[in-house]
């Protein structure tokens, strides 16, 4: 293959993005869970999109998935309360959309899988679940703030 000086820029721009670089970007949309990623290369772009099944809204783990930590427990959890972290870092929305209503509020009931609220990242937007049953005792995050992996979103009392 010739160098991109001995070629020219304009021959550059339009050579295709090597074989082994797509399937890369390929793996990296199935294994993230991302629903789309664009490349560009000079003038050569290519866009790899996943299949709508293949991405999946991201539930919140449970306690027992959760890394072990050298912290101890929140008073709220050592009262029984059960937190729903949050499983990437992003933007915290407590509504599907503005102007809407949250998708929950302090003392509503929640079932396991329901949506509790929407973390953005990479601007796709991410339904977190509640992972157990019960009652929402108190909303941790501000909407539309950053959040971090496994920070508390919400605790929960679960049912009894």
């Amino acid at each position: 293959m010739q160098d991109i000086d001995e070629m020219g820029q304009d021959e550059a721009r339009r050579e295709p993005l090597p074989l082994e670089e797509v399937e890369r970007i390929v793996d990296l949309v199935r294994e993230s869970g991302i629903g789309e990623i664009r490349v560009r290369r000079g003038d050569v772009e290519i866009t790899v999109k996943a299949r709508p099944e293949a991405v999946a809204p991201v539930a919140a783990k449970p306690a027992a998935a959760a890394p072990e930590s050298d912290e101890e427990p929140s008073p709220a959890e050592r009262d029984g309360l059960h937190p729903v972290r949050s499983p990437l870092v992003g933007t915290f929305y407590r509504a599907p959309a503005p102007g809407e209503e949250p998708y929950v509020e302090v003392g509503d009931r929640v079932r396991a899988g329901e949506i509790l609220c929407i973390v953005e990242a990479m601007k796709l937007m991410n339904e977190i679940t509640a992972d157990i049953s019960g009652e929402v005792v108190e909303v941790l995050a501000e909407n539309a703030a950053g959040v971090e992996y496994d920070q508390p979103l919400f605790y929960l009392r679960p049912e009894e």
